[in-house]
């Protein structure tokens, strides 16, 4: 390339990372800023949900789709087909368009996964609602997004979802199932329960399965080309700590990619998923759902919710090959196996994400769970799932200190706050572009624009190193951030050092308000059974740092729990912990400081 060309070629790279300046382009050197673009080698595809599950009911017909190991239920994929199409033709048989949202509120039951399998089919949004949400909090859902039927389990554990339905919308027991006439609920028309008994204004799931005859099912088929890849397919609400959670819509295009390339790089065909993530959440809908319907890998549902000992006993019982799971996940895992010993086999994989891992947890994973491998994938609702994952041979090293290598065809940038490339090895705040964006926040456009640039570039959010080698590591939440005297501080190193002491379980560490520096440091954890937590001292904790931690970054509070606060999806809610921090009275802080 001639020197002109140079020029120029720096210039428009200079602009598309946000320099506006020619200003110090050295034209001998190469400009080694963090922007990456990582171009697959297999091509995007142009499919639906729906489709997606045809081709691969034709090339693992007899395979399991799915096995329910508490409801004693199993499908292979061509029986799931069968199944959702009879959904489809329930949906459309109800009156429901194509387009039209359809609220799937459960822990992990077969009828969410076949609903969802048949919502894409009909051509409707899935939304998934968190099954720990009250009847304010499902109210607000309904209502953002305008869900026009809700599918729900009668009950589970002591929340009895009919019955809060019918409290937030009284006119449901006096209408007929379908045909629901609410003031609040301007958009709802069906309420379908899974229940052995039948409840006023509600269908049954038996019965809505088989409510349409068998011309109408098979007309499901003959629908599948009127439905294009880039039409939503699900709704996502965010887990916000403050204020009402934000609608993010995905498309079929999203879902099915992400799911091909995900399931390429953990390898997933013909593997046995144990599946202990929430099906309604991200990680379970799209790094499980469809990376394994992408590669006719089996789902194995040990328990409607999170139960590390039903995961451990469906491991053996249906020889699960692979395991996905959070991190607080895996810590509680890793602690009852050591209690129980189960002869679990041979398990290939593990794969976290949801949260930052801990070093010193892949370790746990490996020794104690016997895992060959622990794969990390990193990603936002807002971006499908995945942007970053560990590729297939990644060294112990790698995955120790990584979230992972850039996922196929999407472009990466690292940027300080006015905007401009860092250099590679550099923090600052991750931003990516490609097919796993959104559409959009629904019925938001304000906070959409804030996300999403007009160059389409998404904001994460996430302090993030971005290294020329295409891998990545995130420091910590821009939010999460604390300043300590001047001193920027991210907790997640200060958790992973935690995380290593022999005597520790599982740390999170927040930052606290402190008159004289602004902010100090408090860490909240979770200690090893047998542990005298009156031993366990933020003066003990700083002598152990002593030559290890920087001084500012030694927690000046320290505060044993026996549980930490979490999502469903098992994400830790830090703003609970403040709230705990702040309840405490001062004597008490005293006891817990250095």
């Amino acid at each position: 390339m001639n020197r002109k060309l140079q020029i120029i070629s720096r210039y428009m790279l200079r602009q598309r990372c946000g320099f506006n300046s020619m200003r110090s382009i050295s034209t001998s050197m190469p400009i080694l800023i963090s922007h990456k673009h990582q171009v697959g080698k297999d091509p995007l595809v142009y499919r639906t949900i729906g489709q997606q599950l045809e081709l691969t009911a034709a090339n693992h017909g007899d395979v399991e789709a799915i096995v329910s190991c508490h409801e004693g239920k199993r499908y292979t994929f061509k029986g799931l087909l069968q199944e959702a199409d009879a959904l489809a033709a329930g949906f459309r048989k109800l009156g429901l368009q194509p387009g039209d949202p359809v609220g799937l509120w459960s822990p992990n039951y077969m009828h969410w996964y076949l609903s969802m399998m048949g919502a894409a089919r009909a051509g409707l949004t899935s939304v998934g609602l968190n099954p720990a949400f009250q009847g304010p909090e499902v109210a607000y859902c309904l209502n953002k997004v305008n869900v026009k039927a809700i599918i729900a389990p009668e009950s589970f554990k002591s929340q009895n979802y009919y019955e809060i339905l019918r409290d937030i919308c009284p006119e449901i027991a006096d209408s007929e199932p379908g045909k629901i006439r609410s003031e609040k609920f301007p958009h709802l028309q069906s309420v379908i329960i899974d229940s052995y008994d039948g409840l006023k204004g509600a269908l049954r799931f038996d019965d809505f399965l088989d409510l349409a005859n068998k011309s109408e099912r098979e007309e499901v088929a003959k629908i599948q080309k009127n439905i294009l890849p880039e039409s939503p397919c699900n709704i996502q609400f965010t887990s916000g700590t403050t204020g009402n959670p934000k609608a993010a819509v995905l498309s079929h295009n999203n879902f099915v990619n992400n799911g091909i390339h995900v399931g390429n790089r953990n390898q997933l065909e013909g593997e046995r998923i144990c599946v202990q993530v929430p099906m309604f959440h991200a990680f379970g809908v799209v790094i499980t759902i469809m990376a394994g319907l992408t590669k006719g890998a089996t789902m194995v549902l040990p328990a409607p919710g999170f139960s590390p000992k039903d995961s451990l006993q469906a491991i053996f019982n249906e020889k699960c090959s692979v395991i996905h799971g959070t991190p607080t996940m895996y810590v509680d895992l890793v602690n009852t196996q050591r209690k129980l010993q189960v002869p679990l086999g041979k398990i290939k994989k593990a794969i976290t994400g949801g949260a930052i891992v801990s070093p010193q947890l892949i370790k746990d994973i490996r020794q104690i769970l016997k895992v060959e491998t622990v794969h990390s994938v990193y990603g936002l609702t807002e971006t499908t799932a995945v942007i970053f994952q560990s590729l297939p041979g990644d060294s112990s090293d790698i995955v120790l200190n990584s979230v992972g290598y850039l996922t196929d065809h999407v472009e990466a940038k690292v940027v300080d706050a006015e905007g401009r490339c860092v250099p590679f090895g550099q923090p600052g705040e991750l931003c990516v572009r490609g097919y796993t964006t959104m559409l959009g926040y629904h019925g938001d456009e304000e906070k959409t624009k804030e996300t999403i640039g007009k160059d389409r570039w998404l904001r994460t959010g996430d302090q993030f190193i971005l290294e020329s080698n295409g891998y990545g590591r995130i420091v910590g939440r821009l939010k999460e951030m604390l300043i300590r005297g001047g001193e920027n501080i991210f907790p997640k190193e200060i958790e992973d050092f935690l995380n290593a002491h022999p005597q520790v379980i599982e740390a999170h560490v927040i930052g606290v308000p402190d008159e004289r520096l602004g902010e100090e440091v408090c860490a909240f954890v979770r200690l090893e059974e047998g542990v005298d937590p009156a031993s366990f001292t933020a003066a003990t904790l700083k002598a152990y740092s002593k030559g290890k931690l920087a001084h500012f970054k030694v927690p000046k509070y320290v505060i044993p729990v026996d549980a930490f606060p979490k999502t469903t999806s098992g994400k830790i809610q830090k703003f609970k912990l403040m709230e705990a921090f702040k309840q405490k009275e001062p004597s008490e802080l005293k006891a817990f400081s250095s």
